[in-house]
């Protein structure tokens, strides 16, 4: 008997040994890379994930209004801008002139405007500016106009940075119409941002959102071919255009957020100035580092908005005590909405981390598949850690105890900040 077994043994076991192989080598096939693991997800919720596309950073706002002011006067067909406000100042004057030329040219010019966004800022367009801008042949269109009883106007506002020229090149990121992204402000110092030109499959995508808001609002029907001419080729980088539309999709961002987090196995960087986020992105970045993952975190010393920096300042000690890297912008205030993983994916666009973006506005980003404009955004971001100090036990402790009692404060109130 011990004869039998020894030889059933002997002659089963290698195969036996070649099978357990085999399931490690399927085990080993099904480990994916972070950007495939991502894109899965992606496809899985349908997003869909264009290829042959061409990014370009633009870093910071004289980068991108030279830009795209050179390719609006190339416009042939149309232009498309939609921005949460233009404010009424010299480069919005600048940008209007230049697209009243345009429309004397016969090119079509629709812009809108978040109209809490315009009440907002301390230079508004009113209503003789908005006339004297429709009478230069510019379809200049407010969305949701404040009237009573104003307070159900207070969320869902369109937050959106999009802007598409003849259907083949488009921008977005975080940068409005407004002369403080390009000189700055008193008492805050430099506005520093981050916006992306697009060109290829995904420019239809971002049509798509602007004409569906266009129409809506305006009750007009554009749309056709000549608003979706065949994309040229140009670049290599995928790229996933997620929009977030309140009563059509209000978890998606968060969510595709979270897994773009989620995702990550080696390294996360995040630039955020709202730094408030929503608890099912403040688990995957919490899993991130309880996994090993190194968590980088910029955020801004400074804000524009009172007692939200004191949040701010408390989520980043929380995550620097939980083992994250945690740097405080101190060059200004850092607008930046941008996030980059392992060197292989990265967004840019116009979502906050926090509930007024996460979780009520209309917020538009990309996602981008490729290496060299991920290093390219890490190259960015390395520039602005020069002018930033990591956060650590000690600076935090120097807060006084009121400002670290706000932050408590502001915390509490995540699900309306």
């Amino acid at each position: 008997m011990n004869n039998i077994i020894k030889y059933i043994f002997v002659a089963v076991a290698p195969l036996l040994l070649a099978a357990c192989g085999s399931f490690r080598a399927i085990e080993r096939g099904h480990i994916m890379q972070s950007d495939e693991a991502f894109k899965s997800y992606l496809q899985a919720e349908q997003i869909e994930i264009t290829p042959n596309n061409d990014v370009e950073l633009l870093n910071g706002a004289h980068e991108k209004f030279e830009d795209m002011f050179g390719a609006i006067k190339n416009a042939k067909h149309h232009i498309h801008l939609e921005y949460f406000n233009f404010r009424n100042d010299s480069i919005n004057k600048e940008l209007i002139a230049l697209l009243a030329q345009k429309s004397k040219e016969g090119v079509e010019v629709r812009a809108l405007f978040d109209a809490f966004g315009n009440m907002s800022n301390n230079k508004p367009l009113k209503k003789e500016h908005i006339e004297a801008i429709r009478a230069q042949g510019i379809e200049l269109v407010k969305f949701d106009p404040i009237t009573f009883p104003w307070v159900n106007h207070s969320v869902s506002r369109d937050h959106r940075k999009i802007v598409v020229i003849d259907g083949v090149v488009a921008y977005t990121g975080g940068i409005n119409v407004a002369d403080y992204y390009l000189t700055g402000l008193e008492g805050i110092g430099k506005w520093r941002d981050i916006h992306a030109r697009v060109e290829g499959a995904a420019v239809a995508k971002l049509q798509d959102i602007f004409l569906a808001m266009w129409n809506r609002e305006t009750g007009q029907q554009i749309g056709g071919h000549k608003y979706y001419p065949l994309p040229p080729e140009p670049g290599k980088a995928q790229v996933a255009v997620v929009d977030r539309w309140p009563g059509k999709n209000p978890k998606q961002m968060r969510q595709v957020y979270a897994n773009a987090i989620n995702a990550a196995k080696d390294s996360i960087t995040i630039v955020s100035p709202y730094f408030i986020p929503l608890k099912v992105v403040r688990r995957a970045i919490e899993k991130a580092i309880d996994d090993g993952v190194q968590v980088n975190i910029m955020l801004t010393a400074k804000g524009d908005i009172p007692l939200l920096p004191d949040g701010v300042w408390r989520l980043g000690y929380k995550y620097m005590k939980r083992g994250a890297n945690v740097y405080m912008y101190n060059g200004g205030f850092n607008h930046s909405k941008v996030m980059c993983a392992d060197g292989k994916y990265m967004t840019v666009g116009s979502t906050n981390l926090n509930s007024r973006s996460l979780r009520y506005d209309y917020e538009t980003n990309i996602f981008v598949f490729d290496e060299e404009d991920t290093r390219d955004l890490y190259d960015i971001i390395a520039e602005d850690k020069k002018e930033s100090f990591l956060l650590t036990k000690e600076i935090y402790k120097e807060r006084s105890w009121w400002r670290r009692f706000c932050g408590f404060f502001v915390v509490l109130l995540t699900p309306i900040m």
